[in-house]
């Protein structure tokens, strides 16, 4: 049997009606120069769209095929028995050139009675934004369902959700139930579980390819909602160099930002997961001992739980958000 390294996928494109050029521009993807790409997949294991092996050995195999056959060595004891061999996270880059529709995603126990699934919890982190960008996350005072519903009959949603301004760097946990929309002209880091259920509430009127006004989802949206109002919508992380600085920390995910100008030794032997490596910035190398791969901007790496630590060689000054599961 093939041992484990350091895995690189393919990028999974996904052209939206609101993407644009930013991924292939400013992270390097490969994607076709005519098209709008709005989101760039890049460890994935949901159904349809399981990322591919391009490095190494492996290269070819599915991430779905690789979990059956190695089970604990590459997510980690801990998560093969809680998840099986269904990956847990889904990472993606979102170039949103024109603003995405206001949505919200179930929890867990809402998506597995409705659509045997999980929920989808969130969070973003700000690679880029426009001078005056913003976005939707929650709501601005406590209101109710019926209060809900009324403002979105009478064209007046906006008057009750909060906006909030976006500047590189900044980071937003989107528990599942939170509503939000992704505002033109920001491009983003997301990490998230493994779920593809969006529940559409407005999309500004907006017409499909073909004309036609694309599909919401009120009815099923209104159950999911979480109607509290809360006062960390909106993180901004201070300025630490060789140092972890933690961006989000909840059952699903633990996301740190290190920002180095060294090589680093990173110490995985009391992590007992996966740990995935997205650089954010800059480009560096990666040392596991029985071999190297370099990793530049846009590039996303999945490190195997049998791998207790990594050096990470600095060639440069970068950023990289190192995700795993407590």
């Amino acid at each position: 049997m093939q041992g484990l390294y350091p895995l690189k996928f393919r990028p999974i494109p996904r052209e939206m009606i609101w993407g644009g050029h930013a991924l292939r521009k400013m992270l390097n993807k490969d994607f076709p120069e005519d098209a709008n790409i709005g989101e760039s997949w890049e460890i994935s294991a949901v159904t349809d769209n399981i990322s591919v092996v391009m490095n190494g050995p492996l290269e070819g195999n599915d991430l779905r095929e690789l979990i059956e056959v190695y089970m604990g060595d590459l997510v980690g004891e801990k998560v093969f028995d809680r998840f099986g061999t269904g990956f847990p996270l889904l990472v993606k880059f979102i170039d949103a050139r024109d603003v995405l529709s206001v949505q919200v995603h179930p929890d867990d126990e809402l998506a597995m009675q409705r659509h045997n699934s999980w929920g989808k919890t969130e969070m973003w982190y700000v690679l880029d934004a426009e001078p005056g960008a913003e976005l939707i996350s929650g709501f601005r005072d406590p209101v109710t369902a019926d209060i809900f519903i009324e403002k979105l009959k009478s064209g007046k949603l906006l008057d009750i959700l909060n906006v909030e301004t976006v500047e590189r760097g900044d980071v937003f946990f989107l528990p599942a139930g939170r509503v939000h929309a992704i505002g033109k002209g920001i491009l983003l880091a997301e990490i998230q579980q493994t779920s593809d259920i969006t529940y559409r509430i407005y999309d500004w009127d907006r017409l499909d390819k073909s004309g036609n006004p694309r599909q919401l989802h009120v009815d099923l949206a209104v159950d999911a909602i979480d109607f509290g109002v809360y006062s960390d919508y909106k993180t901004v992380i201070p300025e630490r160099i060789n140092n972890p600085v933690l961006l989000a920390d909840c059952k699903y995910f633990t996301t740190n930002l290190i920002s180095f100008d060294m090589d680093l030794v990173r110490d995985y032997s009391l992590t007992y997961s996966f740990v995935i490596h997205v650089c954010t910035e800059g480009e560096f190398s990666l040392d596991w001992g029985t071999g190297s791969m370099v990793v530049s901007i846009g590039e996303s790496v999945l490190i195997p739980a049998i791998i207790d630590g990594i050096d990470v060689k600095c060639t440069q000054p970068s950023k990289l958000l190192e995700v795993y599961i407590k």
